[in-house]
């Protein structure tokens, strides 16, 4: 009898942030729809994929590293990803002038461009089983949670960022397709969908925010009525929606009641980068300071339970010990649940390199460190203030003093987490996946402990 012909194998690395794991999971989605299989080896795949990042040096360095392994290890690698959009000072191919042994470079979201270099090193097998991808494609997050991204690319020209170059202006995705990959994924069993693009406030921008459908019914390609539609549908399946890159415009205050509903999680990322309106200025942001703070307020007004995630930039080239202290006290008034701060990267192909006075790295360093130095200090204080209460926690994993999970205010990954202590019924188990009420006993600056 003769043996059916293999499925080609193929590895997968995925590097760099959530919209570049949503990039990776589409291609991962069609490989499988064309038959191929995902080989959990280097030894075992006949081709590695790489998914790179270039955003700062420290994860260019990665991304290379990353190719180099792969290269090594098994020899027939294709490179996707933001780095493969990037050229040297001199304009040549980064990944081509240090491996010049890939077989082919494309740039981010291209999974046309990485799905054709496939099939010319590795064909495609005969007869693909369609049926064998499920709805929602295939994902690499756990099967509780998935992320959504509603659009590509971005219009800001932030003097610090070269993502647009890398990755164009804003292109958003229609409103049935983003609420049809919502339902697939809720239908699989997820329990909180995280939304992501480069700037979530502004999807919609450029298709005039038009009318589409879901259900029957139109509905705008406008971050408030897709949020809307979202916790809604998130409803029906008793999930959550977790809001992500939401740039401080006006019409976000619309989306904070559907917050206090319940669905949609308390719970805003918002990348200021800094407080101070001339280094706002000078990195070319969209918003000032002090509006900033004024629209911090009124939403915890209109939400008290919101939970404020945002970055920040120390040591912006021509920041001085007064702006930089500006920033001190905006975080002081503003109190920022949850914060990462990040001392000022050169990053090659930025604008903000030809600013004047650059700040010394020592200096960076220093200001960075002050920042985390304050922020525990109000971390912890807002994480003591939630001892004693009630809170929903989605459990993500069962280890052998209880369950690990996080709470409306926890985003996986970037986070703090709550560990909950089982519950005393003998029949009663924790189970991932699952929403449980617990009692908060303790905090720290970044965790809690509770007891189902």
């Amino acid at each position: 009898m003769s043996k059916l012909p293999q499925s080609p194998k193929v590895g997968f690395v995925s590097l760099g942030c959530p919209k570049a794991l949503v990039d990776s999971e589409q291609i991962l989605t069609q490989l499988r729809a064309e038959g191929y299989e995902t080989a959990k080896s280097y030894d075992g795949a006949d081709l590695v994929i790489v998914n790179t990042c270039g955003f700062i040096d420290a994860a260019v360095q990665e991304s290379l590293d990353a190719i180099g392994e792969a290269l090594n290890e098994n020899g027939k690698v294709i490179v996707t990803g933001c780095l493969g959009a990037k050229k040297d000072a001199a304009g040549n191919d980064i990944i081509q002038s240090v491996h010049p042994k890939v077989l082919e470079v494309t740039g981010p979201h291209a999974v046309g461009e990485v799905m054709s270099a496939v099939h010319r090193h590795l064909p495609k097998p005969h007869e693909p089983f369609i049926d064998l991808v499920p709805p929602q494609g295939i994902k690499l997050t756990p099967k509780h949670y998935a992320y959504l991204k509603i659009s590509e690319g971005c219009n800001h020209r932030c003097s610090f960022c070269i993502i647009p170059s890398m990755r164009g202006d804003l292109v958003s995705r229609p409103i049935a397709e983003v609420m049809l990959e919502a339902e697939n994924l809720f239908k699989a069993g997820v329990k909180e969908l995280l939304v992501i693009s480069q700037d979530t406030s502004a999807y919609g921008v450029d298709v005039k925010f038009r009318t589409g459908f879901w259900n029957g019914k139109p509905v705008k390609t406008h971050m408030t009525q897709l949020v809307a539609a979202l916790g809604e549908l998130a409803a029906q399946y008793g999930a959550w929606v977790r809001l992500h890159y939401v740039y401080p415009y006006p019409h976000v205050d619309e989306v904070i009641p559907l917050m206090n509903a319940g669905t949609v999680v308390p719970y805003l990322d918002v990348p200021l980068q800094h407080a101070h309106p001339d280094v706002l200025k000078r990195m070319k942001r969209p918003a000032n300071g002090e509006k900033n703070l004024d629209r911090i307020q009124a939403w915890r007004k209109m939400c008290p339970d919101l939970t404020i995630r945002s970055t920040f930039i120390a040591g912006f080239p021509g920041e001085t010990e007064q702006e930089f202290q500006y920033l001190l006290d905006f975080l002081k008034e503003a109190e920022i649940d949850r914060l990462g701060c990040f001392a000022y990267s050169p990053v090659e192909g930025a604008t903000a390199n030809q600013l004047p006075d650059p700040v010394p790295e020592e200096v960076r360093e220093e200001r960075r460190a002050r920042v985390m130095e304050l922020q525990e200090e109000i971390s912890k204080r807002r994480q003591q203030a939630k001892v004693g209460k009630t809170i929903r926690v989605l459990i993500d994993e069962i280890d052998a003093s209880g369950g690990v999970g996080r709470s409306a205010a926890d985003a996986p990954e970037i986070d703090g987490v709550v560990y909950v202590k089982p519950p005393y019924e003998p029949h009663r188990k924790l189970r991932v996946g699952e929403f449980v009420e617990v009692q908060v006993t303790a905090a720290d600056e970044h965790d809690l402990w509770a007891e189902a």
